[in-house]
């Protein structure tokens, strides 16, 4: 009786089951980014708004625009870095 889990056919299987899974989660991650930079410029801008609000100014909310989207490229060049180095 052969031993079971030795054909060339159930590897084959294995290993475009791993690429097809490593796809989905490359296309996830940098799907992310499509919320996360836009959610960091809109977190950045409603702080600012608020600050303004709490401290009866008129320029905050810009300088809370421009950290956010700072903080949404920094994410963009983080996402990238690392999948640079894998």
């Amino acid at each position: 009786m052969p031993a079971q889990g030795n054909h060339p056919e159930d590897n084959k299987s294995a290993d475009d089951n791993s690429e097809n899974r490593n796809g989905w989660v490359q296309l996830a991650k940098y799907s992310q980014l499509a919320f996360v930079f836009p959610a960091a410029t809109v977190a950045g801008w409603l702080i600012g708004a608020a600050m303004d609000h709490w401290l009866h100014t008129t320029w905050l909310y810009l300088a809370g625009l421009i950290l956010g989207i700072i903080a949404g490229f920094v994410e963009l060049i983080r996402t990238a870095l690392s999948s640079d180095s894998k």
